[in-house]
């Protein structure tokens, strides 16, 4: 039993979270992806996982150091999350996150 209950366990870790990328980023990364994500996973590290796979994208999203690049623009649900609190953020279960460059009007 006690192996049913880990299977268990980890299928309830396991979320699917929808990613959106806008304008240029979107050239680079796509429109929309679906992504199974475990508890815990930060903001960060599920943008840079995603990133990570057009090194362009990548670059046009993070710094040489891996942080957030100052005029990206980050939400989560429609709300605004401050690239400085990225790290610590948590995603959930279907969460929507959407990911922007810098946004000029006219």
């Amino acid at each position: 039993m006690v192996a049913g209950k880990d299977k268990i366990d980890r299928e309830e870790e396991d979320m699917t979270v929808k990613i959106r990328f806008f304008a240029r980023f979107r050239e680079l990364l796509g429109t929309e992806i679906i992504t199974e994500v475990t508890a815990g996973t930060t903001f960060i590290s599920l943008i840079a996982a995603t990133a990570e796979k057009n090194s362009e994208g990548y670059q046009a999203i993070f710094d040489e150091k891996g942080a957030f690049r100052d005029f990206v623009i980050l939400m989560k649900n429609g709300r605004r999350i401050d690239i400085a609190d990225a790290a610590k953020t948590s995603v959930n279960d279907g969460d929507e996150i959407a990911v922007f460059p810098p946004v000029a009007g006219g």
